[in-house]
């Protein structure tokens, strides 16, 4: 097995483990503008709190699928091709979540603030629901053949494990939303997003628990079994720490859970990167389904520049926004009038 393609499945691991953890809290705080929220003045709350840095977050998605186009070509094709329809539902979704978030505030009508909210909402449901179900088919397979084709109708994608990936990072999300809005909101928001995780947390976390479980008895990897006891210790160390009203490490227990999930999911896996459900011969792995050396050699001299710039960059961002959001530092609604 050649180092550098291996090399380059990490860093893709890498990027949509960044990508869970960073969006999955902002995909969250959109999904509770309808349900959670229970005014004007709250939603605009949540929407503060990821007003910096929701668009930043949304680069991990771009740079893990443009990392997969480069260094596996053919992983990419794969799975893009096998999953266009739910990845343009996804698109989609990402776009009317984009829109409602700068639009919903440009008039001041109820009517028109609620339109968004659904639109914020619902587009962040399918966009973490899509992405959880192409990550779920990812690790378990598609129906392809020798050529690396899907085959079978518009929906031979859709099984029980697109559905168990969709509802991991959905309830994920949901729980790693209300641990983000205890450690960046005050008042009663802090309080009945407390009370959400210390209620829902061991039942939010148990879809993605699942997936990685079935990983490690299909594949059965030593290593993933240790992984897995980490995420449970992560999450249980979550809900103690929330209850003791640890606020900030409470958050970090959910992402040492996601990250120890993640790890297990990737190395239970490996070396292949998209299954076949049809034979195992044409499983697409690390190495056949990776670039030439020379590209991927190339990509490693800018990934070691541009990756560290990344983190410093998006670091920097949550350092000057830490403070947290209140209902009384947000103005009443008002037209602006424009002489």
């Amino acid at each position: 097995m050649e180092t550098l393609p291996t090399v380059w499945f990490v860093v893709i691991a890498f990027f949509w483990t960044g990508y869970l953890f960073l969006e999955g809290f902002d995909l969250g705080v959109g999904m509770m503008m309808r349900g959670f929220a229970r005014n004007n003045t709250e939603r605009r709350v949540l929407l503060n709190t990821i007003g910096p840095v929701w668009d930043g977050n949304e680069v991990w998605l771009i740079t893990a699928g443009a990392a997969t186009f480069a260094a596996f070509p053919q992983w990419y094709a794969a799975l893009f091709s096998g999953l266009y329809l739910p990845l343009v539902l996804v698109l989609l979704a990402l776009i009317f979540r984009a829109v409602g978030i700068e639009y919903r505030g440009k008039v001041d009508s109820d009517r028109w603030r609620a339109g968004w909210d659904w639109a914020i909402a619902l587009g962040s449901l399918v966009a973490a629901f899509g992405v959880g179900a192409m990550l779920g088919l990812t690790t378990t397979g598609l129906p392809l053949n020798a050529n690396g084709d899907r085959v079978g109708g518009a929906f031979a994608w859709f099984n029980g494990y697109a559905v168990l990936g969709g509802l991991a990072v959905v309830c994920f999300c949901l729980v790693h939303a209300a641990a983000f809005l205890m450690l960046k909101s005050d008042g009663e928001i802090r309080l009945r997003a407390k009370a959400v995780v210390l209620r829902w947390l061991p039942v939010a976390l148990l879809p993605m628990a699942a997936w990685a479980a079935v990983l490690v008895l299909r594949n059965g990897k030593a290593v993933t079994v240790v992984t897995l006891l980490i995420a449970a210790i992560g999450a249980v160390a979550a809900w103690l720490l929330a209850k003791a009203g640890r606020d900030g490490l409470s958050f970090t227990g959910l992402g040492i859970f996601l990250v120890a999930g993640t790890v297990t999911i990737f190395t239970a896996v490996f070396p292949t990167v998209l299954p076949s459900t049809i034979n195992e011969a044409f499983n697409l792995t690390v190495d056949s389904a990776s670039s030439s050396d020379y590209t991927l050699g190339v990509m490693s001299v800018v990934a070691l520049f541009g990756i560290p710039a990344v983190l410093v960059y998006q670091g920097y961002t949550y350092w000057v926004f830490r403070k947290r959001v209140s209902s009384s530092a947000i103005p009443a609604a008002h037209a602006v009038v424009v002489q």
